[in-house]
């Protein structure tokens, strides 16, 4: 009797970590999510240089954009290694599109991929809330900072202005690929949509209402 119920527990155990590796749909949709966000990727480009007029570092107000289809992708599929596939794809796209900066947008796909993936991780890929994606936000826009620093783009700012260019992003990045990220994704949970992919339960709407 005891061993009925220990290979019992063993096989929910399987089953729940079955369920939790990626299936080739979810591939599938995470890959097309980032074609989708690759594109905008692209037309994003000329933007950043059409706000930089507009004051000192006024650009990065509008940075977050480039870290949405990790955060966005991870909402809709919720599984491990899904932030990270789709801003690598979604950087792919963008590069093979002809990004004005080349392949180094393949290695900040990776690491603004990468820091939103880890704090998915932290919290065990259960919470989807709009704290938490903001969290994964800056996390992806710390990611940036390292190749910026890496690159020297902005190591011979002074503190203050390192300081602005840092909050500035942060403060984009909560916007756009936290908040902004998080409604789109509530948005499409309503219509059903995502029901192909997983049947909606009581705790996932919980997930997507909590604040």
């Amino acid at each position: 009797m005891e061993q009925a119920k220990q290979g019992q527990r063993q096989g929910q155990q399987d089953k729940g970590t079955r369920s939790r590796g990626l299936k080739l749909t979810d591939i599938l949709v995470t890959i097309v999510i980032a074609v989708v966000f690759g594109i905008i990727y692209k037309i994003w480009g000329p933007m950043y240089d059409v706000v930089k007029p507009l004051g000192t570092h006024a650009e990065q107000t509008i940075y977050g954009m480039w870290f949405i289809a990790g955060t966005f992708a991870f909402l809709i599929i919720r599984k491990p290694g899904v932030a990270l596939l789709a801003e690598i794809a979604a950087a792919s796209v963008s590069a093979l599109l002809g990004s004005e900066w080349g392949l180094s947008t393949l290695y900040y796909g990776a690491l603004q991929g990468l820091g939103a993936e880890l704090v998915f991780a932290i919290f065990l890929y259960r919470n989807a809330n709009v704290w938490v994606t903001s969290l994964a936000a800056l996390a992806a826009a710390a990611g940036s900072l390292v190749l910026d620093f890496g690159y020297g783009y902005i190591e011979s700012l002074s503190a203050w202005n390192y300081t602005l260019l840092i909050g500035l992003r942060g403060l984009g990045s909560i916007v756009i690929a936290g908040i902004f990220a998080f409604g789109l994704s509530k948005a499409l949970e309503l219509t059903g949509v995502t029901k192909v992919l997983r049947p909606a339960s009581k705790a996932d709407y919980d997930a997507l209402t909590r604040l």
